[in-house]
């Protein structure tokens, strides 16, 4: 790894841990003016800057992993799905969908001045909408595994290549619950009632 490049993941985990910071100190201010009965409640964005920080964090671990199309482990190679998918099996312990596409329909959708660390950033680059994902870092960058004969790299959402092919921005709290959600609007769909007990895999 060269000098710059190493200058520059240090730099992004300093922005990634900064991040955290502020996130958990706007998370107390807030529990702090909320009543019991609130804070007693759970939420899908409980601890989610803790986890999200990892997403980051792991995706940051495998920078110039091999791009392989269909790959979703470093040792063998990654696609731009395979790394987001990779990130949130090391973290959750859970299964997203197979493509960007796919995984542009779990979570939330959030602007771009929410964005933080571990969020999910989408790109029309194959002429189809959401045919591309990345993990946000922070500071305007972005992880991703490129294309065909490149590596997993950093790049600056402000160039105008990534600007004019932006598609939005996705917040998955946790991947186990948005699991329940779709199996949820699957069901809804065929007209069927919820079951009594939902089977996950976590």
């Amino acid at each position: 790894m060269t000098g710059k490049k190493a200058a520059l993941i240090q730099s992004i985990i300093l922005s990634i841990s900064l991040a955290i910071v502020l996130a958990g100190a706007s998370s107390s201010s807030w529990s702090a003016e909320t009543c019991e009965s609130h804070s007693a409640s759970s939420s899908p964005f409980d601890n989610y800057a803790e986890h999200a920080t990892e997403i980051a964090m792991q995706a940051m671990s495998v920078i110039d992993a091999e791009y392989r199309f269909g790959g979703d482990v470093p040792q063998t190679g990654m696609d731009c799905s395979g790394l987001v998918r990779y990130a949130y099996r090391q973290v959750w312990g859970a299964e997203l969908p197979r493509t960007s596409a796919a995984i542009s329909k779990v979570g939330e959708k959030i602007k771009v001045s929410q964005l933080q660390p571990g969020d999910l950033v989408f790109y029309n680059t194959r002429k189809r909408r959401f045919s591309h994902v990345g993990i946000y870092l922070g500071d305007n960058k972005f992880v991703h595994a490129p294309s065909r004969g490149g590596k997993v790299r950093v790049e600056d959402m402000g160039g105008s290549y990534w600007q004019a092919r932006f598609n939005g921005a996705r917040r998955i709290a946790d991947p186990r619950m948005e699991k329940e959600r779709t199996e949820d609007r699957i069901r809804a769909l065929h007209g069927e009632g919820r079951p009594k007990s939902l089977a996950r895999s976590h």
